[in-house]
């Protein structure tokens, strides 16, 4: 194997000539792993998640049928794109591995040329469809996860908490009276403190489970997963006092500042508890921060 790459290869065939040669041709643009056998590589595949899949058909016990067969099965393997690489070149065959699930065919005795020009044909594909999905769940300006990133996340993170019967918090942050400081200041200046905003969160939060999302205009949210109301109305304060010492430059060299109120709710879900109600909760103590003077954190008390 290769340092790390930003993409992977995963080569499987019975033959040690093949290997070295499509590594030869293929490690100097990508990570390489490799395996002999279609057990290994079914491993191997899970194991690493490699970004392409060459695969020999003819192989002893599993044959590349079988392991793709297999990959299509896996959660985590069934969208990996398989490239055949054999010297099989009868049209039965082809439309049997495409049937299957392959993405290409190359025919043996390969070509290094037309090695490096398929696998990279199916690498700038995958890296394309990568980056539209990641753009669809980021928000441009702040470069924080979207609304839509973030019911994904709230959804695994609640269903973890119901498994192991942990605590979860979420802040709902609210800017004070952005509407006045983008008729004052303007939206272009608007937006850089919606930055200035975002990377207070960015920089506050420590753990990587925790995830601080964009709501919706001069709206954030924050999901603490295992997370006490103490622990969590400690890092909403901690964010609250951020904000008030942040001075936002403006066009001109001008300073200003911007406060936060803040909602906080926290739960210990069972089946059963109501997903919404928890973001409600939220939402009512931001309520209820903004009608006793904003710029402050209260939690949500069901009782």
């Amino acid at each position: 194997m290769t340092e790390a790459k930003n993409n992977s290869v995963l080569i499987v065939d019975d033959e040690k000539s093949n290997i070295m040669a499509l590594t030869h041709i293929l490690s100097s643009e990508y990570t390489i792993y490799f395996a002999k056998n279609g057990t290994d590589a079914i491993e191997l595949a899970e194991k690493f998640l490699p970004d392409v899949i060459l695969l020999d058909i003819l192989m002893p016990g599993m044959d590349g049928y079988d392991v793709i067969s297999q990959l299509k099965k896996g959660a985590k393997t069934d969208e990996i794109p398989v490239i055949f690489i054999t010297g099989l070149t009868g049209v039965e065959e082809e439309e049997k591995g495409l049937s299957l699930g392959a993405v290409d065919y190359i025919s043996k005795p390969f070509s290094p040329a037309i090695v490096k020009l398929r696998v990279r044909s199916q690498m700038q594909m995958l890296n394309q469809i990568r980056l539209i999905k990641y753009l669809s769940m980021m928000d441009q300006l702040t470069d924080l996860p979207n609304r839509r990133n973030f019911d994904n996340r709230l959804r695994i993170e609640w269903e973890h908490a119901i498994r192991n019967r942990a605590f979860i918090s979420l802040l709902m942050i609210d800017i004070d009276f952005f509407k006045n400081y983008n008729d004052k200041y303007g939206h272009q200046e608007g937006d850089i403190a919606l930055k200035a905003m975002a990377n207070i969160f960015k920089h506050t939060l420590k753990r990587s489970v925790d995830f601080v999302a964009r709501w919706g205009g001069e709206e954030f949210v924050i999901l603490l997963p295992n997370t006490h109301l103490s622990g969590a109305l400690g890092v909403a304060e901690i964010i609250r006092a951020k904000a008030v010492d942040t001075e936002i430059i403006c066009t001109g060299s001008s300073a200003a500042r911007l406060t936060l109120s803040i909602g906080v709710n926290t739960i210990k879900p069972k089946l059963g508890s109501s997903l919404d109600g928890f973001i409600s909760g939220a939402d009512k103590a931001l309520y209820i921060a903004k009608e006793n003077g904003r710029n402050q954190v209260c939690s949500w008390d069901r009782d």
